[in-house]
C-alpha cells in the first residue's frame, strides 16, 4: 500500500526468494491461538466517537511529504480527513467512508476518505492481529489493513519493511492479498492472495476476520482462520535483510484510485465504506 504496486499483472510471480532454504529449516512456523495469548491492545467501536487515545489520522493528499509522495506514492486520488463524514463509531462499528465530492472539497479534492493510524498509540513487535470487517465495492476502490514501522530502524522505505495484512480491491469482491514489502538494496515484496469459497458471498456483503500472525521467525496472513498462501519467513526475504524484528504500528483506510486498483468509473457508486468491528491484538 505504502508505494506504487507495479505488481498487478507479476502477481503470480512475486515470491522473491533465494536458495534452497524452506521455512522449517530456519526456525519453523509455530503459532499459538488467540486463547494461548494475552490480549494486549483492541478497540471494539463501543463509543459514540473515535477514541483519540487509540487513533490519530494521517491527513492531506500526500503532497505535504514530498512531491514524489504525492497520491500517496501510488496516484491516488483522495484527500484524507479527521471529518466524520468519512470517520465515524457508531453502533459498534467503526465506518470509513469514501465520498465524490460536490462541490470540491477544499475547492480541488473530487474524493475523501480516511487514514487511521495507531503509531504512538499502539505498536508492537511480534503478536497477533485480529481485525473484524467488511469491504466497500466498486472499480476503484482500495481498502487496507496493514502495517509501517514505527521507527525505521533500518532506513526509509522499503527498507524497514511493511505488512499489508490485508488489501482489497473494490472490482475483485472475492478476493483479498497479503504482503510483505522488504529490500535493504531495493524494492522487493511477497505477495499472496485468497478468493472465497465458490457460493459464498463476495467480501462486501459479510464480515470477515483478517488475520496478522507474526513471530521472530514468521509471518502469515489469514482470513477466517484460512491461510493466505504460505508463512512469510526470514527465508523468504533472502538474500535482503529481514527488516520485522521491530515495533510497527496499525493503518486503516480506504483509498480511491491509484496505481493497482486504477481510477473509478461510470459504474462505481460513491458513498463507499468500509466497516470493522473490532480490532483485537493478542502476545
Amino acid at each position: 500500500m505504502r508505494k506504487a504496486h507495479l505488481f498487478l499483472n507479476l502477481l503470480a510471480g512475486a515470491v522473491l526468494t533465494s536458495g534452497c532454504d524452506k521455512p522449517e529449516e530456519l526456525g519453523g512456523c509455530q503459532f499459538l491461538t488467540a486463547e494461548e495469548l494475552k490480549l494486549v491492545w483492541s478497540d471494539e467501536f463501543d463509543g459514540t466517537v473515535v477514541d483519540a487515545n487509540k487513533w490519530s489520522y494521517d491527513l492531506g493528499d500526500g503532497c505535504q511529504l514530498g512531491e514524489n509522495l504525492c497520491g500517496w506514492g501510488n496516484n491516488e486520488l483522495q484527500y484524507y480527513t479527521e471529518r466524520e463524514e468519512n470517520a465515524k463509531v457508531q453502533d459498534g462499528i467503526l465506518t470509513i467512508t469514501a465520498r465524490m465530492e460536490d462541490p470540491l472539497y477544499l475547492g480541488e479534492h473530487q474524493y475523501t476518505s480516511a487514514r487511521m493510524v495507531t503509531k504512538g498509540k499502539g505498536d508492537w513487535t511480534y503478536g497477533r492481529m485480529d481485525i473484524r470487517a467488511r469491504m466497500p465495492v466498486g472499480q476503484g476502490l482500495w481498502a487496507a489493513i496493514w502495517m509501517l514501522p514505527t521507527d525505521n530502524v533500518y532506513g526509509g522505505w522499503p527498507k524497514s519493511g511493511e505488512i499489508d495484512i490485508m488489501e482489497y480491491l473494490g472490482h475483485e469482491r472475492d478476493t483479498v492479498l497479503g504482503t510483505i514489502h522488504y529490500g535493504h538494496d531495493f524494492w522487493r515484496f511477497r505477495s499472496q492472495k485468497l478468493g472465497t469459497r465458490p457460493n459464498e458471498p463476495d467480501l462486501s456483503q459479510e464480515f470477515h476476520v483478517f488475520t496478522a500472525l507474526w513471530t521472530k521467525q514468521c509471518i502469515q496472513f489469514q482470513m477466517d482462520g484460512i491461510n493466505i498462501g504460505e508463512p512469510n519467513t526470514r527465508s523468504t526475504t533472502l538474500p535482503t535483510t529481514y527488516p520485522f524484528d521491530q515495533a510497527f504500528h496499525m493503518i486503516l483506510n480506504v483509498a480511491v484510485g491509484g496505481n493497482l486498483p486504477g481510477n473509478p468509473d461510470g459504474t462505481t457508486q460513491f458513498p463507499q465504506t468500509m466497516e470493522v468491528d473490532y480490532v483485537r491484538v493478542y502476545q
